[in-house]
């Protein structure tokens, strides 16, 4: 009976909230860079001596896993491993998990220093490539009020803008062009993709969100983060496949995976840069 009154207290103390006096802990910490913390965490635990509060769930995976992002740490585990397995696995990967928490938050940290700049002479990332923004008020251009000329060595997006126009004209302008041009280019990967899973999308939208890249409805209807457009085709195939996958196994389970593999079996390279990339903020 021990096994089994264990297993009944690990899952009730895996949704134990962060106590207050660990998070005015972290809070000392953190000062120092010597804690992090995801907005979710349910666990906390000391990784060389870093402290670390990470988002814990129970999943229908097979194996413990581990997952750095722009939140911090996310350990998914199957409902049968007990906890104290669990807290071994995380204590054997503390090396790598700081260190991918220390490069995520550099990273944060980067991004916010480097602001996307609105003005003339600027440069957005357009499908991987890095593209001049120039104002052009002598043209009204039908394409979303710009146009992409390609004739020169670097390519230029074309405003068709005053050259006294605020960044926010600037940045709004350059954002309607990308998002025609997102839509184009993922309805084309759609329609390309779509017949190698042997399913039908019917629906596109395109998606604002800050962290969700992509959603998919068992009604065939796709929603795509129009941020996308700004990585290498082989990313954007990669999140297309993934939401195609979600026609056929509406999870994240094994068989899922292995969809998604059939199609790009190099999906977790293409996943970490997704993860990786450092992309403009639009603000």
């Amino acid at each position: 009976m021990l096994p089994l009154l264990r297993f009944t207290l690990d899952l009730f103390e895996q949704n134990r909230p962060v106590t207050a006096v660990d998070k005015a802990q972290y809070a000392i910490e953190s000062v120092a860079n010597k804690a992090f913390q995801h907005p979710r965490a349910n666990r906390q635990t000391r990784l060389n001596g870093t402290l670390v509060g990470y988002e814990f769930r129970r999943s229908k995976r097979r194996t413990i896993g581990f997952s750095v992002g722009h939140e911090g740490l996310v350990v998914s585990a199957p409902r049968w491993v007990l906890l104290r397995e669990i807290d071994g696995a995380v204590q054997e990967k503390s090396a790598w998990i700081v260190r991918k928490l220390a490069e995520m938050r550099q990273r944060e940290q980067r991004l916010a220093a480097e602001a996307q700049p609105w003005r003339d002479g600027a440069s957005i990332l357009f499908l991987g490539q890095a593209v001049t923004l120039a104002l052009d008020p002598g043209h009204r251009f039908a394409a979303a009020g710009a146009h992409l000329d390609t004739a020169a060595t670097d390519p230029v997006l074309r405003l068709g803008l005053a050259h006294d126009a605020s960044p926010a004209q600037i940045r709004d302008a350059a954002q309607a062009w990308l998002m025609s041009q997102a839509r184009a280019v993922f309805v084309q990967r759609l329609d390309h993709l779509a017949p190698q899973l042997q399913v039908q999308w019917r629906k596109l939208s395109l998606s604002n969100a800050a962290r969700r890249w992509g959603s998919a409805r068992s009604d065939g209807s796709i929603r795509l983060n129009w941020r996308l457009v700004h990585f290498k085709l082989p990313v954007i195939d990669y999140v297309v496949v993934h939401e195609l996958s979600h026609l056929r196994v509406m999870d994240h389970s094994p068989r899922f995976w292995d969809t998604v593999r059939s199609v790009v079996p190099d999906y977790a390279v293409r996943r970490e840069e997704l993860r990786e990339e450092a992309l403009p903020r639009w603000t």
